[in-house]
């Protein structure tokens, strides 16, 4: 048996609105035998664009009973069937979630006739409920309006189990399908062509746009977690509406694909990307000559288009460095903005010092001059060799004195002491500190893998 539903309600996510309208046909596989419809008290305002979508106003459910009331008679009809819907995921997601909220656990197989709809009349221009019914010639009297459009449905699934002649719905029914659990617009296809190998994997929108970015250890079980659990969020839902493909690329480990998932957000900018989008090391050490010829060393708000002597974390890791350094070198407080008052300079050689003019710009220089090359000379250049994507290759990520440069793969038999012979085998990449972090922890954590270069 089979329960045909279709709802109206006051936005897109089932957490944050409500039911205004629901209408169940039940279906016994060749025709419907039982209706029920009804309207909903929501208990909110219907915004005045679904108000006009639907013709279903305030003042027409301030009468109607609340969900709480009729959800025993939905739950009923619905417990034991099998869920049917145009996108199905939509529709179950709200009757789930408010059966939920009044203490019912609804528990039923799905399928969805967008999906359905794909598989058995391929090849049509659009498989909208509106679009479909109008090339199949199924009237609908009663559009967007629950009861309307859930007529609509179940003649629709009627000519779709008729014309089933290779059994799409009862494979979509077996327990190890998990099809209906996919977006409506994600081909099945595209979810078996996903290796279960560490890799990028990119979502793309109806214009082929790249709309999410993300790595796995393994990229099929990766893929498809996303579209298991109950999350009835306005971000989530929008976001599984907007899948139509997956696509992926391959890399040898998992640290490959941490780096190339950074490459790639900071590229193509996806919509649904957040945290890396953003990242950026909060401060740096900068170096620059002032009005009388003395270069200075400051420690300020990174900045994306000024090249830094040295990235950090915090404030506080900047200016304990630049506090070495003063240390160490024998540089003026005062033109490393540590001392910021009038006051007598505080720097060991205060009687004879840059900020007063008694050392020259070339003396005092020198020594910045050698603080910076100290810093240059304890940033690590380093490779690291490891699992490639096949078994007569390796993957290579290459640290230049504290930069990540780039990455790519080498023959099993390639030599990697030589560092600009292993960069003709490598693609250069844009870097940032995130990434030169996750590649200098995976070195610490597996020195065996690590060729430090002279």
């Amino acid at each position: 048996m089979y329960a045909i539903v279709d709802i109206e309600t006051t936005g897109g996510h089932a957490s944050a609105n409500g039911i205004t309208e629901i209408a169940i046909c039940i279906h016994n596989g060749k025709k419907v035998i039982e209706r029920y419809e009804t309207l909903v008290n929501p208990q909110r305002d219907i915004p005045i664009y679904i108000r006009a979508l639907t013709g279903i106003s305030n003042e027409m459910v301030s009468d109607a009973p609340l969900f709480k009331d009729v959800a025993h008679d939905i739950y009923h009809l619905l417990h034991g069937k099998i869920f049917v819907a145009h996108n199905v995921n939509f529709d179950h997601s709200f009757v789930r979630h408010h059966l939920a909220s009044v203490g019912y656990d609804l528990q039923c197989n799905k399928l969805c006739t967008v999906r359905l709809g794909r598989k058995i009349l391929p090849g049509l221009p659009s498989y909208s409920l509106g679009k479909l019914c109008h090339h199949l010639g199924i009237e609908n009297g009663n559009r967007h309006r629950a009861g309307g459009d859930a007529e609509a449905t179940a003649k629709l699934f009627t000519m779709l189990l008729q014309n089933d002649k290779e059994s799409h719905i009862t494979k979509a029914l077996k327990q190890n399908s998990k099809e209906q659990v996919l977006p409506p617009n994600l081909p099945k296809a595209d979810i078996e062509k996903l290796p279960m190998l560490p890799g990028v994997y990119y979502f793309h929108d109806d214009k082929g746009k790249v709309i999410y970015v993300g790595k796995a250890k393994n990229i099929k079980k990766r893929v498809c977690s996303h579209f298991t659990g109950n999350n009835t969020g306005q971000q989530r839902q929008e976001f599984m509406r907007n899948i139509h493909h997956v696509s992926f690329q391959e890399c040898g480990t998992e640290l490959v694909a941490f780096v190339l998932e950074a490459v790639e957000i900071k590229r193509l900018w996806p919509k649904y990307n957040r945290s890396l989008k953003r990242f950026e090391q909060s401060y740096a050490l900068y170096d620059y000559i002032d009005q009388r010829g003395y270069v200075r060393l400051a420690v300020d708000k990174h900045h994306k288009f000024q090249l830094p002597v040295y990235t950090c974390n915090t404030l506080f890791e900047g200016y304990s460095l630049l506090n070495k350094l003063i240390d160490t070198f024998e540089l003026c407080p005062k033109l490393c903005f540590i001392q910021k008052n009038n006051a007598e300079c505080i720097g060991a050689h205060k009687e004879n010092c840059a900020c007063t003019g008694s050392m020259s710009p070339d003396e005092y220089n020198q020594r910045v001059n050698l603080a910076i090359e100290s810093l240059n000379e304890a940033l690590p250049t380093f490779a690291i060799r490891d699992e490639g994507r096949s078994a007569d290759e390796h993957s290579c990520i290459l640290i230049e004195k504290g930069r990540f440069y780039g990455m790519g793969y080498v023959s099993h038999h390639f030599k990697v002491d030589d560092m600009q012979q292993l960069k003709q085998h490598l693609t250069a990449y844009p870097g940032n500190d995130y990434i030169r972090n996750i590649v200098t922890g995976y070195a610490n954590k597996f020195p065996e893998r690590k060729v430090v270069f002279a």
